[in-house]
């Protein structure tokens, strides 16, 4: 189970840097924006909201022990 949310988690961190990097710089890295993308004028709150999920994914997979 720990590994699922360390997966999970560098998802969801991947997905919320690359949505701040796409709306800032405007660099895109092919399908990697797939969660942010379809939220037009929320893209910031939303990869935010993604950087903060993988935090919580990360702690939860630190404290959960197989």
């Amino acid at each position: 189970m720990k590994k699922v949310l360390e997966v999970a988690g560098v998802v969801l961190l991947t997905q919320g840097v690359m949505g701040l990097v796409h709306k800032y710089t405007g660099w895109s890295r092919g399908g990697l924006l797939g969660f942010v993308r379809p939220l037009d004028g929320y893209e910031v709150y939303a990869s935010v909201v993604l950087i903060v999920l993988a935090g919580a994914l990360f702690a939860v997979a630190r404290r959960h022990s197989d």
